[in-house]
C-alpha cells in the first residue's frame, strides 16, 4: 500500500490545556462500532505510523488518533512543553474531551509511556493495552538520540540541508529494511524547515530515560489486560526487553515478537500488525 493510499485525513484541531492538538477520528460506514479504540505514536513520529491500522480496524471500530504537540500537524510552538508529564496529563485531558470511558489503547514507542502514565498518574481507565516496541525500561533511545540531547544548540543550529539527511537517515535507521523513499519524506517533512528543525531537537531534549522510571516502579499497579509486541530486530531498543516489560507488568502478558521487523512495526509491516491488533481486540 502506497502512503497516499495509506494516509490520514485533514486533521481536527481540539484544545487541550490551552495547546491545539491535531486529532483523527476514523468510523465504521455502514455498521455501529464495536468498541473505541486510541492509536498513540512517539518519536520522531506522528499519527501517519498508524494509518494503515487505523483504516484497517475502522471498519469494525471507532478509531481515534492524535499527534501529541510538537509533533506531527500540532503546532510546534517553542513555548509548549513537550516532556513526558506533560503529554501524559495533555492524553488524560484529550480522552475526557472525545468522551471515552474505558476505550483499547495502543502505545507505540513513547506513546505507551505516555498510555502508561494517563493510567497510572492520572487514573485512566482502559479496557485493554497493547504496547509495541515502547520506550519504558532502561535504556532506551538511539545512539543519535542521546547525540541531540546532549548537543541540541549544537544541532539547532545545524545547516538545513545538513539537518534535512541526518532527520531522514536517523527515521530510515529505525527499521529493519529500508523504507520507501514516500515513507521518509512524510515521517521527516514535520521536523523540516524554519519550525521543524528547533522543534525536531526540543522533542529530543525533552525526553529523558529517568522521566520513565517513575512509570517502572508503578507497572505493577497496571489494571487493564495488557499485551505486548515487538519487532526482533528493533536497533533502538532490544527485544529483550518485551520480556523484562512481561516480567514487572501484572497478570503475566503475552508477548507477539515480528520476526525480521525493526523499531517501526506500524509502517514496515501493517498488514501482519493489524491482523495482531485485530486480533487483540475480538479476544478483549
Amino acid at each position: 500500500m502506497s502512503t497516499r493510499e495509506s494516509r490520514l485525513p485533514d486533521p481536527v484541531h481540539i484544545t487541550v490545556d490551552g495547546t491545539r492538538v491535531a486529532t483523527y477520528v476514523l468510523a465504521p460506514e455502514r455498521r455501529a462500532p464495536l468498541g473505541d479504540v486510541v492509536l498513540c505514536h512517539g518519536t520522531p513520529w506522528s499519527s501517519q505510523v498508524w494509518a494503515d491500522a487505523a483504516r484497517h480496524l475502522s471498519s469494525k471500530y471507532r478509531v481515534f488518533l492524535w499527534d501529541m504537540p510538537g509533533y506531527g500537524r500540532s503546532p510546534k510552538d517553542p513555548e509548549v512543553p513537550v516532556d513526558l508529564a506533560s503529554q501524559m496529563s495533555r492524553f488524560s485531558q484529550l480522552l475526557a474531551c472525545w468522551g471515552l470511558d474505558r476505550p483499547h489503547v495502543v502505545g507505540h514507542d513513547i506513546g505507551g509511556a505516555v498510555a502508561l502514565g494517563a493510567h497510572l498518574f492520572h487514573e485512566r481507565e482502559y479496557a485493554s493495552l497493547f504496547l509495541w516496541d515502547v520506550m519504558t525500561l532502561d535504556p532506551w533511545g538511539s545512539p543519535f538520540f542521546r547525540l541531540v540531547a546532549d548537543h541540541v544548540d549544537v544541532f539547532s543550529e545545524m545547516p538545513a540541508p545538513l539537518h534535512t539527511a541526518l532527520v531522514k537517515e536517523y527515521i530510515a535507521g529505525a527499521a529493519r529494511h529500508q523504507l520507501t523513499a514516500d515513507w521518509v519524506d512524510v515521517l521527516s517533512q514535520p521536523w523540516l524547515g524554519a519550525l521543524g528543525q528547533p522543534a525536531f531537537c526540543r522533542q529530543i531534549a525533552a525526553l529523558r530515560t529517568e522521566h520513565t522510571r517513575p512509570i517502572v516502579e508503578r507497572l505493577q499497579q497496571v489494571s487493564c489486560p495488557v499485551t505486548i509486541g515487538w519487532g526482533e530486530q528493533d536497533p533502538w531498543i532490544p527485544v529483550g526487553q518485551a520480556a523484562q516489560l512481561r516480567d514487572l507488568l501484572p497478570g503475566d502478558p503475552p508477548v507477539i515478537t515480528l520476526s525480521d521487523v525493526g523499531h517501526l512495526a506500524p509502517v514496515e509491516t501493517p498488514l501482519r500488525v493489524s491482523h495482531a491488533l485485530g486480533d487483540w481486540l475480538a479476544s478483549a
